[in-house]
């Protein structure tokens, strides 16, 4: 599937069922686009998802599908609060830090996302603490 918006293949997950509730659509399948990093519903998901197509510090399995759903969510924090706090959390109990992830898709520079990454992963800690 290519990205609507940018035209870009995604990167396509299963979502694991204790966070479909986060997913669009409450999907069992979601897909990434790693250049501007929206996330939309899928009808299937790769057996082993790509997020190295993301950057090679992305997070792997769960903490991967978690992140990837945060990051789609990020252009609002305000409507999407409750659910950018329990993916954080998920991520992180899954071994990785979303906010270190953040920080290097920053550091990266090769993506265009849908939202100013600079000034998310600010509101973000604030938000996280």
């Amino acid at each position: 599937m290519n990205c609507p918006h940018c035209g870009v293949e995604t990167v396509s997950f299963a979502v694991p069922e204790r966070l479909r509730a986060h997913a669009p659509e409450e999907s069992a399948a979601a897909a990434l686009c790693p250049d501007c990093l929206r996330v939309y519903p899928a009808e299937e998901a790769a057996s082993d998802p790509d997020f190295a197509r993301v950057g090679d510090f992305f997070p792997r399995g769960e903490a991967g599908a978690a992140m990837a759903l945060l990051l789609g969510l990020l252009d609002s924090l305000a409507l999407n609060r409750a659910a950018i706090e329990a993916l954080s959390a998920r991520t992180e109990s899954a071994g990785d830090d979303p906010l270190l992830t953040l920080d290097r898709l920053a550091e990266a520079g090769d993506v265009d996302p849908h939202f100013d990454l600079d000034r998310r992963r600010t509101q973000l800690e604030q938000l996280l603490d």
